[in-house]
């Protein structure tokens, strides 16, 4: 090898530094707790100076995996959105079906790409407000380790099922109308709040009268199959700064230097989310992009959802009621919103009339231990009228169990509440049939 090849390969200063760190911050045990805490059911890749990644799929077994691949020359490491049953099943030649089968969820990873810092804030607070305008109230946020920040909304937080469609299999189609809706939510504030900024420093180089170049403003970037992203307390090769976990309080005066890996004080970045509680963005969404998309004729919502035939059932009976309903309507204490998605799909599939099935709803609403906002039934309501009737779910999912509604053992033999409904009063009729037949003999 002649001197220049030597030169070539000798490692730069930033890789010096990076590598000087790698085994110093990573031998921390709570860094390695703080990445395998989060890296479950996920695909966890490392990665050696950004110059390649390893084996696909892989994933951490214990906490020290973390250190024994840094030992191997890993520098960071990335996990996925997705969650799986089994990350170590996953193979480049799964089609689509298969990965399905593979996955049981997945995280909403909004990825704020920017080449300044200060803007990427300004967007990251702008899609927090979004967030719990919408009701999610609990999320995580990190510093990407260079220019951007990561903010998350766990899978807890999605129902498990919009109009019979696993929420589960919707990837990466959901996640990217979520994060389409939210752009789109949030251009206007973030061009005028950008430009404010540019202003008060005396320079609108950047952006000018609202049209900023796609080049400059900070964008979201879109989750495909199998997309990684940086770990919680990972490192940053080009930064030799960690991706550490902050609070919505200590975004607006965070700096780089507060992300210094010798500094780094460990923080949870997956929050303790309420179950279902981005119910109404994951719906406010799906029917923006209904809205924006009106040739499409079928979604892939549409397309995977069960053909279900309308009923009307004339001269309801409360009798017939199945009982998981009728506790229902007795008022909730926890699961409203849940509950409200199952009273809408069984009104609606039975026919009640719009009239009806709203004051119901309201009524019902006023006997729960703290009732819903009624601007959030309406707009639920809406939603629902928007769309084509579907029975509510099946008992045996999970919608009713997480609720404390426990069904009986008739009721799951129906399956459904409106297969429950329509044998009972099938039954009825019959009887009554019956009985008139055997008056009108009698009479003869």
């Amino acid at each position: 090898m002649n001197q220049k090849e030597e030169k070539k390969t000798e490692p730069s200063a930033k890789e010096k530094r990076v590598r000087s760190l790698t085994t110093l911050y990573y031998s921390r045990k709570d860094v390695q707790k703080a990445i395998f805490d989060f890296s479950e059911n996920r695909e966890v890749v490392p990665s050696y100076m950004m110059e390649s990644f390893g084996k696909r799929p892989d994933s951490l077994q214990y906490p020290g995996d973390v250190f024994g691949s840094v030992k191997k020359g890993a520098t960071s490491f990335h996990c996925s959105e997705e969650l799986w049953k089994d990350p170590l099943q996953l193979s480049t030649g799964m089609n689509e079906n298969q990965m399905t089968n593979l996955r049981i969820g997945w995280d909403l990873l909004l990825d704020i790409d920017s080449k300044y810092l200060d803007y990427s804030k300004i967007f990251a607070e702008i899609i927090i407000k979004i967030l719990r305008f919408y009701g999610v109230k609990n999320v995580g946020l990190k510093f990407s380790g260079s220019k951007g920040f990561h903010i998350i909304v766990p899978w807890k937080s999605f129902p498990k099922e919009v109009n019979n469609v696993k929420t589960s299999d919707m990837f990466p189609e959901w996640p990217r109308i979520i994060t389409k809706f939210i752009t789109d939510s949030s251009k206007n504030e973030l061009i005028k709040k950008v430009t404010n900024l540019t202003a008060k420093t005396g320079s609108n180089k950047y952006v000018k009268d609202f049209k900023a170049p796609k080049e400059v403003m900070p964008d979201l970037i879109l989750v495909s199959p199998r997309h990684l992203f940086r770990a919680p307390y990972s490192l940053h090769e080009k930064t030799a700064l960690a991706s550490v976990v902050l609070s919505s309080e200590e975004l607006e005066n965070f700096q780089p230097k507060d992300a210094d890996p010798l500094k780094v004080i460990i923080k949870n970045f997956m929050p303790d989310s309420v179950e279902g509680e981005a119910a109404e963005l994951l719906r406010e969404a799906l029917d923006w992009h209904k809205n924006q998309h009106p040739e499409e004729k079928m979604t892939q919502t549409a397309k995977r959802s069960r053909d279900f035939k309308p009923i009307k059932i004339l001269n309801l009976s409360e009798e017939f009621l199945p009982p998981s309903i009728k506790k229902i309507l007795q008022g909730m204490n926890d699961g409203r919103k849940r509950a409200l998605f199952i009273l809408l799909n069984f009104f609606r599939s039975i026919g009640i009339e719009r009239d009806k099935l709203e004051k119901r709803i309201y009524e019902w609403n006023e006997r729960n231990k703290v009732p819903l906002k009624k601007g959030y039934i309406k707009t639920q309501i809406i939603w629902s009228y928007r769309n084509k009737r579907v029975p509510p779910p099946n008992y045996d999912k999970d919608y009713y169990k997480g609720i404390g509604i426990i069904p009986t053992e008739e009721e799951l033999r129906y399956k459904n509440p409106v297969n429950y409904i329509i044998k009972k009063t099938f039954q009825k009729n019959s009887r009554d049939r019956k009985t008139g037949k055997r008056r009108r003999q009698r009479k003869s």
